[in-house]
């Protein structure tokens, strides 16, 4: 199965539909000035053709909607078609892709399918959709605002260094130690309802910005900044630097430099 060839054949139906509704309008027009002028015989010509026009847009209608009931939606989403053609529509687009079906990470988003309902879910945004190229368009857009705000890579730096000195005094840790980013997210954004507004994942995406300039960065207080690996990561945060390539972040240390 495949949406675009659905697509095909509805977007012919709904330019007559839409012609069909110009020429309904000026038939209209027509209508009440014959109706006003008292012409009857025109009256009564245009209100002939405005009844073959409509029965012409119920046909049209008619048609569109058993081309619709003859897609099997739900067929679509569960044969893994649709994962597949949006899959290819990603790498066509330079969409970096990870996970499995039904959740995948499209950086900074997690992709969520539901065959059920076909529904597709953009971290908690959910779009009624059954055509893979119209959320591939919607995620890429997404993509191209996020690079296109503005980000203050140095206040950033700061607030995460605040959070960071906090994080050492909570757990009692040596200062300049390495400390988890995923611990310290927890610090930064303390309450449960704010990290609706500042995911892990909007997180992450700062956290690529500021690696991407991170050796020109020096805290208020003069600190500069380290990441670090770890073997481990189900504890690391993936991030894409600007070339697309793929690095994990799992610690993070200011020390007097």
């Amino acid at each position: 199965m495949n949406y675009e060839d659905l697509y095909e054949e509805l977007v012919p139906l709904e330019k007559r539909m839409k012609d069909a509704l110009a020429s309904l309008q000026k038939l209209y027009k027509a209508v009440a000035r014959d109706t006003e002028s008292g012409d009857i015989r025109s009256l009564s010509r245009n209100l002939a053709g405005f009844s073959d026009l409509l029965q012409e847009q119920a046909a049209a209608a008619s048609r569109l909607s058993e081309a619709v009931r003859a897609f099997d939606g739900k067929e679509y989403y569960e044969s893994g078609d649709f994962t597949a053609q949006m899959l290819e529509l990603c790498r066509e687009k330079g969409i970096d892709v990870t996970g499995e079906y039904p959740v995948f990470a499209m950086f900074p988003y997690k992709v969520r399918l539901d065959a059920e309902n076909q529904d597709v879910y953009l971290d908690r945004k959910r779009f009624s959709c059954v055509r893979p190229q119209s959320f591939v368009q919607a995620v890429k857009a997404g993509q191209d605002r996020l690079m296109k705000a503005g980000f203050n890579a140095q206040a950033f730096a700061n607030e995460l260094a605040d959070a960071y000195d906090l994080a050492l005094l909570k757990m009692r840790k040596q200062p300049e130690a390495d400390l988890y980013l995923s611990s310290l997210y927890k610090y930064l954004v303390p309450m449960g309802r704010f990290r609706r507004d500042y995911d892990q994942q909007s997180f992450a995406f700062d956290l690529a910005r500021l690696y991407a300039c991170v050796d020109e960065i020096t805290t208020k207080n003069g600190r500069k900044i380290q990441f670090g690996p770890n073997r481990e990561n189900s504890k690391a945060i993936r991030i894409l630097d600007s070339g697309g390539n793929e690095h994990f972040l799992a610690t993070i240390r200011f020390y007097e430099g």
